[in-house]
């Protein structure tokens, strides 16, 4: 499977390029976070607008990322959901525990405001 990254300086932007994101994929992508982490990025935009379907696997992947961003201070934001990954988001009692953005202008904003709270803490 295939992805693009489109490095920020606060945030990085993964968008995988398939129509189904099982747990092949997933293994992938969870190296990529893990990789995107540990060289210092704590936020993490997965952009799903490619993605037509999944299965449990497949969106279970970003639990590793949200964990990862979490434990930064950063955040792990999905968005490109269709109506279809929504209800599995639901289906699998997943949908509270990821941050949702319309677009990836909108999760840019939610990650700048959480850098701005950051800031004002005098955390890094």
């Amino acid at each position: 499977m295939k992805f693009t990254v489109d490095k920020h300086e606060r945030y990085v932007v993964i968008e995988p390029l398939t129509d189904f994101l099982d747990g092949e994929a997933a293994a992938k992508l969870k190296g990529e976070f893990m990789l995107r982490n540990t060289g210092g990025q704590r936020n993490i935009v997965l952009n799903l607008c490619q993605v037509a379907d999944a299965n449990e696997d497949g969106l279970r992947m970003g639990l590793l990322a949200r964990r990862l961003c979490k434990a930064s201070g950063g955040l792990f934001i999905l968005t490109g959901l269709n109506q279809k990954l929504v209800d599995l988001l639901k289906i699998t009692n997943l949908s509270g525990y990821f941050k949702v953005a319309a677009s990836v202008s909108k999760a840019e904003d939610m990650i700048f405001g959480n850098e701005i709270r950051l800031d004002l803490r005098g955390e890094e």
